[in-house]
Parts: structure tokens; sequence; C-alpha cells
């Protein structure tokens, strides 16, 4: 079982669509977060089993447990694991045969490449031979979900992707340091001006109407200018609560550099 077992560090909405592409071909998979995940896009993220205790995305349930063992016996029952786990000590525990570093978090926050016998990161931050045996490209455009078995992804622009021509339009962002409050749920409409949520009684407001695609969870302490939420232009429902074509590229690439590693990494 140990040789088909995966850790993904990080379980946001990205992390989730590798960790759901990686389920559905039979790994077991094992998922590391924060104790307060500061995920936008809950409805397709599996971190969001932190807050619940389960959750399920396309068909396939995360459940939040609280130890490695309790993990294994997740995955043996064919659900993913999410464990509170901010330093992915579960990787020494259980000596997976892959971790994958879906933190996104621009830069290496710890993963070394003799930490698995096989293992990938995702977007900036990484250099593939150096830090891990494969990094995927995460940048949107012509080279999403590609495969660099040498160098590292495209950097980060600071820029969100664009979508029917909205850029930092689209982002939802903290009015002011404090405690965040939604008025919307994920899924509902928006209007241009219309408040979506508080910051401390300071009111978050859409710059352009859509669908609500992503809100941070409630209760989270916030700073002035966090991204807090997301607005889909393109005001389809269905898109807040599937994996998006990103995250599939994404775990399309992982699941490439994990089949051609195996028979040539022990």
């Amino acid at each position: 079982m140990a040789q088909e077992l995966v850790v993904i560090k990080g379980a946001g909405d990205l992390a989730s669509g590798v960790a759901h592409r990686l389920h559905q071909s039979g790994f077991q998979v094992i998922m590391t977060e924060i104790p307060r995940p500061t995920v936008i896009r809950r409805a397709v993220a599996f971190a969001e089993a932190v807050y619940s205790g389960e959750i399920t995305v396309e068909g396939v349930t995360a459940r939040l447990v609280s130890d490695p063992e309790g993990a294994l016996r997740v995955t043996w029952q064919g659900e993913v694991a999410v464990l509170v786990d901010p330093r992915a000590e579960v990787i020494a525990a259980l000596k997976p045969r892959v971790v994958v570093d879906a933190i996104l978090a621009k830069t290496n926050l710890g993963t070394r490449i003799d930490q698995a016998p096989i293992v990938i990161a995702l977007g900036p931050g990484f250099t593939a031979g150096t830090d891990a045996h494969a990094v995927i490209e995460t940048q949107r455009g012509h080279y999403l979900g590609r495969v660099i078995w040498q160098g590292a992804a495209a950097a980060n622009t600071g820029m969100p992707g664009e979508v029917m021509g909205y850029r930092e339009e689209r982002v939802l962002r903290a009015p002011a340091a404090g405690i965040f409050k939604s008025c919307k749920a994920i899924g509902d409409p928006v209007k241009a001006g219309e408040m979506v949520a508080t910051v401390n009684g300071v009111p978050l407001r859409a710059q352009i109407g859509g669908v609500l695609r992503g809100v941070l969870h409630d209760g989270l302490e916030v700073t002035a200018g966090q991204k807090a939420g997301d607005v889909d232009p393109r005001g389809e429902r269905d898109y807040c609560f599937t994996i998006s074509d990103k995250a599939r590229a994404i775990g399309g690439g992982v699941l490439e550099a994990i089949l051609h590693l195996k028979d040539y990494i022990s």
C-alpha cells in the first residue's frame, strides 16, 4: 500500500484538483493543511474538511483525521484523508512513495528532493533536479500543466488570470484588517457595487457582476488588502462547484510525472 501512497502538502482548490485526479487513478491520497485554511474556492477544496469534517467534490469525499494511522484507514476506505499538519510530519511517519508540494506559496517552504522516492512541486519557487524531481507549470497559457524536468516554472506575475477581460476586478480584497464575515454564499449572483462581506463591519463590495465563485470562511482574521473572494463574470453557477480547467491540467501534469518516474526512481 505504501508504494501507492501520495502525500500532498496543501489542500486548496488546485491541490484538490491534483488529489481528485490521483484518487481516481488508483492512488491513496493524504493531504496536509494548516489549522485555519484561508482557501477561497472552498466548494472545490478538500481543505474545507478542516472546518466541516468532510467534503465531497465531484464524487470524491475527503475526511478530516487526527493522526497518520487514521489517515491510512480513511485512504483504505476509498476516501481522501485531510490532516492538520503544517510541517507535513506525516511524511516521515508513513514514508509515502510520492510527495507533492501543492501549497502554491511561490517559494519553497521546506520541500526536499530526498523526502520521498518521487517528489513533485507545483509552480514557481522550485528547481527541478534540485528541490524536486519534477516541477509542474501553473501559469495559465500555452504551457499550463507542462512537466518540467530541469529548471523552474514561470515566475509569478502577481496578476490574477484573465476571465472575460477581467483580472484584478474579479478579486475581492479585505477593505480593512479584522474579522471576516460573508453576506453571500458561494454560487450566489452578485452585482457590481453589491456588498458581499464585511470586515469588522466595513463593507466589501464587488467591482463587477457575476457569481461568487469563492469566499473566505467566516471568522477568519484578515489583513487589509488580503484576497477574500472571487467573482466569476461568466455567471455559470456550476463552475463554482466543479474542478477548474487549470486544476485539471495541473493534476494531469502531476499524474504524468509520477507515471514517468515510477520505473526510474526506487
